[in-house]
């Protein structure tokens, strides 16, 4: 059985936490001997960040189109905490190529300068630095093909992405930690702690956590890239957000909310009235704040479509939401010409429990939408989705995530998988009893979060 356990302090001392900015002092220094890595338009260059040295990225940093950076597995890489102009964070800009393979038992660790991995930097603290940012050359759903990243500064032309390569490559990012970022650039512009813009299904990004991140954990913002081992706990803003033509595919992946921290759990958008962001999701673990707080599950928006299957929502107030705007490009619409389709999910403590709550229409503009939330609803329990305890624990102190066999007596039959890169297991959620994939690598597991039985 595989427990993920974070603590509300009594006092609400988490939730303290979760809102500061700051670190407490930390006894870390680096040695005399660490390299400081600097970015005067000329990128890191093609070269190795090496296990056996200190790496210090002080201010944005490019990997240049044409260069590949090299990091092997248990090197350690801090960053300068600041805001604004003094943000530090690590690019692969266009034509780059980032090559990042840990192991479990040596993951490749992203974190803000002074954390010494022992606890001198709280879990919960977010903001200090900035985050890892991937461009490439895959499509994007904007009226040029290409576009700015957002936490970059502008004026820097390598903060494109976009293309027609929907096969490119970007290198790999496989058992990597990425903790405590979200710098703030700008008021509403703060890093995601990974962000991929217009990646291409060529590169590979497998077994990533993202801890604490101010912003989003995750976002893609257009292309093709396949994704699968993913972690975002504790973010500030979304676990997962797919934009402006994301379509690829994602499975296996876990978001943690805590208090009252984070929007929501899965966001699928477009540019409105435009119609291909499509990710197909797959085996997510997904638990929202609690039913004391008003968190969103899932929400579609802005015209875009997916597919969630064999997955679990659990503890959040309000579910899915479908946009209606009595357009014929809006997300609704997508519903009725199925492109959007939930099938096969467990849903326990989301929306009380009602399947009319859980998959809902949602507006902006006022306008009766009861036609609208019945022909949803309708499809609720025609897709096989449950309304089910699926004995995963809850209470203050812990979160109990099991996985979730067939032969569990109430949750169903899974989703049947066609698609040749996804993977074809016979359980629910993220995790089974043999393959606790955040074992040995993740800061949930090192630091005691994560308990096995």
């Amino acid at each position: 059985m595989i427990k993920i356990q974070f603590v509300k302090l009594a006092a609400g001392l988490f939730l303290i936490f979760l809102g500061q900015s700051g670190c407490r002092d930390s006894e870390y220094v680096l040695p005399n001997d660490y390299t400081t890595v600097s970015d005067r338009g000329n990128g890191t260059g093609t070269t190795i960040w090496s296990s056996d040295k200190e790496y210090l990225l002080n201010g944005i940093v490019f990997v240049n189109e044409g260069q590949t950076l090299t990091i092997e597995a248990g090197t350690v890489i801090r960053a300068e905490p600041g805001q604004g102009e003094n943000a530090s964070a690590l690019v692969i800009a266009r034509g780059g190529k980032i090559i990042a393979e840990g192991t479990p038992e040596k993951p490749i660790i992203f974190t803000v300068k002074g954390d010494d991995l022992k606890g001198s930097i709280p879990i919960e603290n977010n903001g200090l630095w900035g985050g890892v940012i991937i461009l490439g050359n895959a499509p994007v759903n904007t009226p040029s093909g290409e576009n700015l990243i957002e936490g970059l500064p502008t004026e820097d032309y390598r903060a494109f992405y976009g293309g027609t390569n929907r096969e490119d490559n970007s290198g790999i990012l496989k058992y990597v930690s990425i903790r405590h970022g979200g710098t703030k650039l700008e008021d509403g512009n703060e890093i995601n702690g990974l962000t991929l813009g217009g990646v291409g299904s060529r590169t590979t990004i497998e077994f990533v956590e993202v801890i604490s991140n101010r912003d989003d954990g995750f976002e893609f913002f257009g292309g093709t890239v396949n994704v699968r081992y993913l972690l975002s706990a504790f973010c500030g803003d979304d676990a997962f957000d797919f934009d402006l033509g994301y379509h690829g595919n994602c499975q296996f992946l876990t978001g943690l909310q805590a208090g009252s921290t984070g929007d929501l759990l899965v966001e699928i958008s477009d540019r409105k009235g435009y119609s291909k962001t499509k990710p197909f999701i797959s085996n997510a673990t997904l638990i929202g704040r609690g039913m004391d707080e008003d968190g969103i599950s899932a929400k579609f928006y802005n015209s875009a479509a997916g597919t969630i299957v064999n997955s679990l929502f659990l503890h959040q107030t309000h579910g899915i939401y479908i946009e209606y705007s009595a357009n014929n490009l809006d997300s609704f619409q997508q519903f009725e010409n199925g492109n959007i389709k939930i099938a096969n999910n467990v849903f326990y403590m989301i929306g009380n429990n009602s399947a009319r709550q859980i998959l809902s229409v949602s507006s902006t503009q006022s306008m009766n939408t009861t036609e609208q939330d019945s022909i949803i609803n309708a499809s609720f329990k025609k897709e096989n989705n449950l309304l089910e305890d699926p004995e995963i624990k809850y209470n203050p102190q812990k979160i109990d995530v099991m996985n979730l066999l067939p032969d569990h007596p109430n949750l169903g039959e899974v989703f049947i998988i066609e698609d040749v890169w996804l993977k074809k297991p016979n359980f629910k959620g993220a995790f089974s009893e043999s393959n606790n994939w955040l074992k040995y690598w993740s800061i949930l597991d090192k630091e005691g979060y994560l308990l096995e039985n």
